[in-house]
């Protein structure tokens, strides 16, 4: 819903320019949830999404209507429609009869609370700005996000290992489990794995070294990708960054300077909680991987993962086929120098 549900439909022309020095283009202005819609004309691409209650207008009773998304000099969008001129100005009044007015009734205190914080509740809720700007970002911008997060915490892990024939064996076994797009090693620091934005899977360098079967680092990265279903990574990053940070991607499409500073020791420090076992082995199944090398990687008796390896799907029989080839292992286990 917008600001006013009247116009949660609304939809006009307009001229967009990104930089004071870029080259305007045609877009279509649309309404979004408390946001303005700014996408390309002929592609219906998302360019930008501007905050309605923070927008500005730079030029006051004049036609064209040009609007800011913020005070400071960038993006600009002019607008000629008078409907949606009219409901933008119409947001901006409600927004304005919301706001406390020094002079008036000073003993307002408990009341003027309760409507200022029915304003904030509106437009201005960390958790509903934090959703919406998770919610809304494209696949592109969270794989961009993601591949930050990653040198983040190479800070801390050192680079991703890489060699030609371990990479392709890391292709392999992200095309196999079909959940992850990208699967990376990290050398030092990281054990088990963690799901980034973007579909982008890490694994510490004890899940191929150690174990004498891809089937553990299959597992681990199973359920990192189940884990990220009950909390999308770009939505626990951004919960971790701040309402600023949101509020900056959601208004011009990337992150502060620095917001990610300290995540990565956030991602170490913090590994996802373990799936309950039965959409676990629900996702094993679903995988065609045992689940029993994982689960005695958690637990090298087997007692407290009993469950899981009583109830592996493949118990007793091999799964539909290796979840790595013989020689892909072989390179992958040597990706961080052997």
């Amino acid at each position: 819903m917008t600001a006013l549900p009247q116009y949660d439909r609304l939809e006009a022309p307009g001229i967009w320019r990104e930089t004071p020095d870029a080259q305007r283009q045609e877009v279509i202005v649309s309404f979004g949830d408390a946001t303005l819609v700014i996408a390309d004309d002929r592609s219906v691409r998302a360019l930008a999404h501007w905050s309605l209650p923070a927008m500005i207008r730079r030029n006051p009773g004049k036609r064209p209507a040009i609007y800011a998304p913020t005070e400071e000099p960038g993006e600009e969008l002019e607008l000629d429609d008078d409907t949606i001129i009219d409901a933008i100005e119409k947001v901006h009044q409600v927004l304005e009869s919301r706001r406390p007015h020094p002079g008036r009734l000073r003993g307002w205190l408990s009341g003027g609370a309760a409507a200022l914080a029915v304003g904030l509740g509106l437009f201005w809720l960390p958790g509903a700005l934090i959703d919406h700007a998770a919610r809304v970002a494209p696949p592109a911008k969270r794989v961009e996000i993601g591949h930050q997060v990653l040198a983040e915490l190479a800070t801390l892990t050192g680079a991703p290992c890489r060699t030609a024939a371990g990479s392709k064996a890391l292709d392999a076994l992200a095309e196999r489990l079909s959940g992850p797009e990208e699967i990376a090693v990290l050398p030092q620091a990281l054990s088990g794995a963690r799901r980034l934005p973007g579909r982008i899977a890490v694994i510490g360098r004890d899940m191929v070294e150690a174990p004498d079967t891809p089937e553990v680092a299959a597992g681990h990265i199973i359920a990192a990708e189940l884990a990220s279903a009950d909390q999308d990574p770009l939505l626990a990053l951004l919960h971790w960054a701040g309402m600023g940070a949101a509020f900056k991607l959601l208004t011009t499409g990337d992150l502060p300077p620095g917001a990610l500073k300290g995540y990565g020791k956030e991602l170490l420090d913090h590994p996802p909680e373990a799936p309950a076992t039965e959409p676990l082995l629900a996702a094993f199944a679903a995988a065609g991987v045992s689940a029993t090398p994982y689960a005695y990687s958690l637990d090298p008796s087997g007692e407290s993962v009993l469950s899981l390896i009583e109830a592996d799907p493949f118990k007793g029989a091999p799964a539909p086929r290796p979840v790595l080839e013989d020689a892909q292992w072989i390179a992958l286990q040597e990706i961080c120098g052997g």
